[in-house]
């Protein structure tokens, strides 16, 4: 647990910062800049203070350190064979009903359609030369892993494509069934199971051409298996899409700190930090288990304006786009910040969410 002088010092900082945007010259900037690196380093320092009297493991006091130890100490190892967290699913059961208030505790999801499933789109038409005027994703069957109520399942859905959604909380599957309902369309292309991943794996053996884990796998108590299950599910030469928070330094103080305990981004114990998955080591499974990683790109959110953007920093969020091996390979991905003109046309802004206030 964080210090409250800490907080304190960091909400103190973040006002100086505003009051000293509006004052003339260099100076003002350079004593706001000032103020807010001294804040973030007291939470840092507070921290690492607490976290290295607790005998279950410390936050490492240096990111040097931090990457030395990334790969020295395995994951644990789930026994219940299952990826699902019953711990994370008790959290998501208690928000199940808000998944659709733009303005709530999932606004930043909501915001996040707008780079995510331009990213999904643009790279899948990059890999192909067949697709239809205003339903570009036609004929794509996707799986939504850990779909939750239907916020990326949707967007997909309109592009043309075939979604399945699954999520192991039966009130987010209600969530999700009773959103689409409203519009006939979706009505046809999307289905919602409660399973979690492994329980479809046998009657849906190399089924998808395409998956999405976003923002799930820093919830799952066995990522390993998941990965292994993802390869088996998906279609050689299919396509793995994975958004998720990378574990650093700052992603502790932004993403659990700032966005949880100051800002009320997202509900506080909505994540945790020991599950967060470093790049390197979500690229070492991938590979491990028969997928070639073409792109990996850095998110970016910003709680003022509400909004997403790509950044050559995966310090934070990131994004992973995996191809299973097993088919000819294709053209390589689309940067996600190229959108060509040929693509906008085709495939308009039909496929975003209204970005979402915070």
């Amino acid at each position: 647990m964080w210090g409250g002088g800490a907080a304190r010092a960091l909400t103190r900082a973040l006002r100086r910062r505003r009051a000293a945007a509006a004052l003339p010259g260099a100076a003002g900037d350079d004593h706001a800049d000032l103020s807010f690196q001294t804040g973030l380093r007291s939470i840092l320092q507070d921290c690492n203070r607490k976290r290295q009297l607790k005998s279950s493991g410390t936050l490492p006091v240096s990111l040097t350190e931090m990457k030395s130890n990334m790969f020295t100490v395995k994951r644990p190892f789930s026994t219940s064979h299952s990826s699902v967290d019953s711990k994370e699913m008790k959290k998501f059961q208690l928000l199940a009903h808000k998944w659709w208030d733009e303005e709530g505790e999932y606004a930043a999801l909501h915001s996040m359609n707008d780079i995510r499933v331009p990213f999904i789109r643009d790279t899948l038409l990059s890999m192909s030369s067949n697709y239809h005027l205003g339903n570009p994703l036609s004929g794509i069957r996707i799986l939504d892993v850990g779909c939750g109520g239907g916020l990326l399942s949707e967007p997909l859905g309109r592009l043309g494509a075939s979604v399945t959604g699954i999520d192991p909380v039966e009130d987010n599957i209600r969530t999700a069934d009773r959103h689409k309902s409203f519009d006939p369309v979706l009505a046809k292309r999307i289905q919602y199971k409660s399973s979690s991943l492994e329980e479809i794996v046998e009657e849906s053996m190399e089924t998808f051409d395409v998956i999405v884990a976003s923002e799930v796998v820093e919830h799952v108590a066995d990522l390993e298996m998941f990965i292994k299950c993802c390869s088996q599910v998906l279609k050689p030469d299919g396509s793995l899409f994975i958004t998720t928070i990378n574990k650093t330094q700052l992603s502790y103080v932004l993403g659990i700190v700032v966005a949880e305990k100051i800002m009320g981004i997202v509900p506080e114990g909505t994540h945790d930090w020991e599950k967060f998955v470093p790049p390197e080591e979500l690229e070492h499974l991938l590979e491990s288990n028969g997928f070639s990683v073409k792109t990996v790109s850095g998110m970016l959110y910003n709680p003022l304006s509400g909004s997403w953007s790509w950044t050559e920093n995966t310090s934070l969020n990131y994004a992973v786009h995996a191809v299973k091996a097993g088919a000819p390979s294709h053209a390589t991905d689309t940067p996600p910040e190229t959108d060509t003109q040929q693509r906008s046309a085709t495939a308009g802004t039909a496929g975003t969410a209204p970005e979402g206030p915070v």
